[in-house]
């Protein structure tokens, strides 16, 4: 069969134009067809947040505890996010270790550990507190999560040999290098009592909209040490 092209010279300026849109459709649509499933296979990532009544939004409403106030921010940012509020309240380290399996079968990929203000409370001895904040970033690094520890810090009337080796327990844990620390969690709100319940203890909403706040840039350095 022979395919007569004598009508392109009538119209050559129309059939180059054509050719011309023809490959530049074909060429995006094969671009775009390789960039789509790999857009589609990106799942949020996954951040749990281990710690206590300070995480588990004591005194709150619905919705307004730390985790889902910082996944709010961090979505609101375009950071694709899912946060798990893993606090109990009472929890202290030990008993945060304990429960690491079950806190674990959530798969995160980021942990942020928020523990050690009730072994304060409760006089607990500083050296504990630090064997367990140890065991439990030992356990989150061995299964390839990236770590925040945010830090506790003892009231000065606790007595000056207590209060330096409750808050050495953290700096000493900071000094390894391999985890983001945030010094103090409750950094800005502690002591204000505008950003507390009446209990003077625990954060109000806006104390958490500036714990959020504060935390922000520790958390943006987590999620970059993502494997």
């Amino acid at each position: 069969m022979v395919l007569n092209l004598g009508f392109i010279n009538h119209y050559p300026r129309f059939f180059y134009q054509s050719v011309l849109v023809f490959a530049f459709v074909l060429v995006t649509s094969f671009v775009f067809g390789l960039k789509q499933p790999a857009l589609a296979d990106q799942a949020p990532a996954r951040i749990l947040v281990l710690g206590d009544s300070l995480v588990a939004g004591h005194g709150l409403p619905q919705g307004k505890a730390f985790p889902e106030m910082l996944e709010q921010t961090l979505l609101q940012d375009g950071v694709a996010v899912t946060v798990i509020n893993a606090g109990v309240s009472g929890d202290t380290t030990a008993g945060g270790l304990a429960r690491l399996d079950w806190s674990l079968a959530d798969n995160p990929d980021a942990a942020i550990i928020v523990l050690g203000g009730n072994d304060l409370l409760r006089g607990l001895d500083p050296e504990a507190t630090y064997r367990n904040l140890e065991a439990i970033i030992d356990r989150f690094q061995a299964e390839n999560i990236a770590v925040l520890l945010a830090g506790m810090q003892a009231p000065r009337n606790f007595g000056t040999d207590y209060v330096n080796a409750f808050d050495q327990s953290y700096t000493r844990l900071a000094a390894r290098g391999d985890i983001v620390f945030y010094p103090f969690f409750l950094d800005g709100v502690a002591m204000v009592p505008d950003m507390n319940l009446g209990d003077g203890m625990h954060p109000n909403e806006s104390g958490i909209r500036e714990i959020t706040r504060r935390i922000m840039p520790s958390v943006q350095a987590l999620l970059a040490r993502i494997p």
